[in-house]
């Protein structure tokens, strides 16, 4: 009986032995896969501040484009401003020497 118990513990401690062994292993690996995981992360998150970074200089040469459109719209119509007053002045001038061609032919 004595043996037989011996024996059940002995087998008991040999199992749990061997038991730890495969979970010393198990615990290598998911240690593995931890600082794997971490390094991907890591990565990530550098990629996505790389993204953040590209995205910001992109946004800051639309606003410049836009600011540049924005200058030359404001010359165009500065520009068909003084284009209509010209042709206004033209016309008025056209007008006053039809009226005094017209005057000249009366007399």
């Amino acid at each position: 009986m004595k043996k037989m118990i011996l024996g059940l513990c002995m087998t008991t401690v040999l199992a749990i032995g061997i038991g730890g062994c495969a979970t010393q292993k198990d615990l290598e690996a998911v240690q593995a896969r931890e600082k794997a995981i971490a390094a991907q992360a890591d990565q990530a998150a550098q990629d996505a501040e790389n993204a953040k970074m590209a995205a910001d200089e992109a946004i800051a040469k639309a606003n410049e484009a836009l600011a540049r459109a924005e200058e030359a719209e404001q010359r165009a119509n500065e520009r068909e401003r003084i284009a209509a007053e010209k042709e206004k002045m033209a016309e008025e001038k056209a007008k006053a020497a039809d009226e005094m061609f017209k005057k000249s032919m009366k007399k």
